[in-house]
């Protein structure tokens, strides 16, 4: 079967990656779907069932850090697009153990950078390397109504995104210094189906459902802005095709929340479609000491995007919350599959004999 295109999406079996790979082999047939990811605790192919056996898509087991792989994968299917989702993400473990970060978020990107720039020299034309950050890099604001906008220097606080300050670098000194064609977009704290566990909403949810404590940094003052992840794939697809070579686009949400009045809607909602009497689960509410070099606040301006291509959300809040609750609520085996690490076992059994 021959293709328009060759896609490589990585970390596509994570959170963000299997909505952007999901999206692209559905709403694109025409193009083939390489979904690179090397199945580190939160890549889960069982995130892809729907569309494992579709004919536009393949998935490699790999590690972005394997130079010698990465080219051969970009010769093999002669990739034309990447989009780069694989990343160590969650601050936490970026403080007990930096070096994985610098790693995978550093040396990795440089890797796919590195096999891009061999495979497409002389020919740019068409080819597209888009790497997908976050707003944590651009470090924290105040409570005075400002927002991070494209041009907000870099200011990262946390191994983590100090990690991800790097690799943008890498992406736009490739861009200046090669002439590989690159996008690099900034987006804030996104939530929905299939979010791994440790993160705050899916975590509060099933936390929730079994009775165990809800863990609150500090005073649950700090404030972030979230996305739902469908309207970032949505983002991602329309960035892609038609952002400017060279580029950043910060996405974000207009949606900001502190952390405390979060939580208290995750916890409203969920009693509510339990069935459980307003107020039931408040007592779960637990303060805990703050993180190391926690960032107060973190605001999107998106104005850029929205007016250059028309992007904007598409859900309230109130709206995708009630989506995502309802999601987890009604896959608990799936949850239960992650918090048990019976997850793994999807790939031994869908690939083994492959």
């Amino acid at each position: 079967m021959s293709f328009s295109r060759s896609i490589l999406i990585t970390g596509g079996a994570g959170f963000i990656g299997s909505h952007v790979v999901r999206l692209f082999v559905n709403k694109y047939p025409e193009y083939r779907i390489v979904n690179l990811d090397a199945l580190t605790y939160a890549g889960n192919l069982a995130n892809l069932k729907d569309v494992e056996n579709a004919p536009n898509y393949c998935f490699v087991k790999a590690d972005i850090c394997d130079f010698d792989t990465i080219c051969a994968l970009f010769e093999h299917y002669d990739v034309d697009g990447v989009i780069h989702l694989a990343a160590e993400s969650h601050v936490d473990r970026s403080i007990k153990d930096p070096f994985t970060f610098a790693k995978t978020n550093v040396l990795g990107t440089l890797s796919l950078l590195q096999a891009a720039k061999h495979h497409w020299q002389g020919n740019m034309e068409g080819k597209r390397f888009y790497h997908i950050s976050t707003d944590e890099v651009y470090g924290s604001l105040e409570f005075d109504g400002t927002f991070f906008t494209e041009s907000t220097p870099y200011s990262p606080h946390s191994p983590y995104s100090a990690s991800k300050a790097s690799s943008d670098h890498f992406v736009r000194a490739f861009h200046d210094t090669y002439g590989l064609p690159t996008l690099v977009t900034n987006c804030s704290n996104n939530y929905g189906p299939y979010q791994f566990p440790e993160k705050l909403i899916p975590l509060f949810i099933n936390n929730i459902c079994t009775g165990k404590p809800l863990p609150v940094y500090g005073k649950g003052e700090n404030v972030r802005d979230w996305l739902y992840v469908e309207d970032h794939a949505r983002a991602i697809d329309t960035i892609f095709h038609r952002g400017n070579i060279g580029d950043t686009y910060n996405i974000g949400g207009f949606n900001e929340w502190k952390n405390i009045d979060l939580i208290r809607v995750i916890i409203a909602t969920v009693d509510r479609l339990l069935g459980n009497a307003p107020g039931t689960s408040d007592h779960l509410i637990t303060y805990v000491t703050d993180r190391a070099g926690h960032d107060l606040r973190y605001a999107i301006d998106s104005t850029k995007l929205k007016r250059e291509l028309g992007w904007q959300p598409s859900l309230q809040f109130e709206e995708g919350i009630e989506k995502t609750v309802r999601w987890y609520l009604d896959n608990r085996e799936w949850m239960e599959n992650i918090t048990s690490g019976d997850y793994e076992k999807y790939y031994e059994e869908m690939y083994k004999n492959r």
